[in-house]
């Protein structure tokens, strides 16, 4: 599998891998490993990844590293997109998100977005899409899933912060696209995530 480090704030480390020979889940196994190794400066063969069972259909699953028999404390987030593959870690106090798509994206979707996402300009493909993947960064940071609809999510005039609107996190959004994926991330202290919105919902 071919995978490349990627540029992302202090504290947080991700890499994208693409591979279509190799499954979805070894892909996330062999880069959260290549993650993990580089942090410890220990090979990755000396790392041992696992992810829990889901708990219901559509349920994310979550990895966990372990050295020796010890669980690491890293926090580990994925999202795939057909061949494609991107994991971050860290070992900061933060909810992650991710996404992943291409500038490609299916009829179907495009009308998904268009439905979800109230821009001014609903047929400028790539907005919608640099939209999209913002907000998606940002539910799947939230950690809900499918209880936080994709209209609750609030985006600023830069798209560079986000939150939903019960929350009282805001999230740091990082365009950290690379080869061709449109990829984002977003993270936000993980307190403030689970705090309740002070106030009315904003």
């Amino acid at each position: 599998m071919k995978s490349v480090v990627l540029d992302t704030p202090a504290g947080i480390d991700a890499r994208l891998g693409w591979d279509p020979s190799m499954s979805e889940h070894d892909r996330k196994r062999l880069l959260a490993k290549e993650l993990v190794a580089a942090r410890l400066k220990i090979d990755p063969r000396e790392v041992l990844v696992t992810r829990e069972a889901p708990a219901q259909f559509g349920f994310h699953t979550e990895l966990f590293a372990s050295v020796d028999g010890e669980e690491l404390p890293f926090l580990i987030r994925n999202a795939s997109f057909r061949a494609a593959t991107v994991v971050a870690l860290t070992d900061q106090p933060f909810v992650v998100g991710l996404d992943i798509r291409d500038v490609h994206p299916d009829d179907a979707t495009v009308r998904d977005m268009q439905r979800h996402s109230h821009l001014f300009n609903e047929e400028n493909t790539l907005d919608l899409i640099d939209h999209w993947t913002r907000v998606q960064a940002v539910r799947e940071a939230d950690g809900r899933g499918t209880r936080v609809p994709s209209e609750v999510v609030k985006l600023d005039a830069t798209r560079l912060r986000g939150w939903i609107r019960d929350r009282k996190a805001e999230y740091t959004i990082v365009d950290l696209s690379r080869d061709g994926f449109v990829v984002t991330l977003a993270f936000a202290d993980a307190v403030d995530a689970e705090t309740p919105a002070d106030g009315l919902p904003r």
